[in-house]
């Protein structure tokens, strides 16, 4: 049985107002998608990234430093092996200034232990104290490298969920709502 014109034009104007409605409400979800991808963007440039930079920039001084023992250590173990009692040097004053300088008594050695404080240890004590501290820094690279890690993973997860637009429209994954611990440190998400 045929439509009447009345009900025919009803009906359209119910479907054009669910389309409208519908379109609506994609623009609606379009709109919330990208403020979710701006504040997962945020997130990663804003906390991530500057604590990637921090914890590789800890990590090169933890090298520098094991480098710096290192060298100790080995110039320690050329003064024992060669028997050298005293000895002459050129020691930099700053600003690449040199001047000669005079050991008398090699037998006794100043190690930096840290927060500027300098130590008289004689070569064996020196070598003892340097092991100690290889160990140290030998743990707290490994658990900047552990760090390190975790961040690059988690920018990856962010950016792979953001490429993917697999969002779910659940408050709780809103960066600031859900929390996730790294290297002992808590990022919100």
């Amino acid at each position: 049985q045929p439509l009447s014109s009345t009900a025919l034009y009803i009906s359209r104007s119910r479907i054009s107002k669910e389309t409208a409605g519908g379109m609506a409400m994609a623009a609606a979800e379009a709109r919330l998608r990208q403020e979710k991808v701006k504040k997962f963007e945020d997130f990663v440039d804003r906390r991530l990234k500057p604590d990637l930079v921090n914890a590789i920039a800890q990590r090169d001084n933890l090298f520098q430093q094991q480098k710096t023992f290192l060298d100790l250590k080995k110039n320690i173990e050329n003064l024992e092996k060669n028997g050298v009692t005293s000895m002459r040097s050129m020691v930099n004053l700053g600003s690449e200034v040199y001047m000669q300088a005079e050991v008398p008594d090699t037998r006794h050695i100043f190690v930096d232990i840290g927060l500027g404080f300098h130590v008289e240890f004689t070569w064996q004590e020196a070598l003892q104290f340097i092991s100690v501290r290889e160990a140290r820094l030998a743990r707290q690279i490994d658990e900047y490298t552990h760090l390190i890690a975790s961040i690059k993973a988690q920018i990856k997860m962010v950016y792979v969920k953001v490429s993917a637009n697999s969002f779910s429209y659940q408050r709780s994954e809103l960066p600031g709502e859900t929390h996730q611990t790294c290297g002992g440190e808590v990022y919100a998400w």
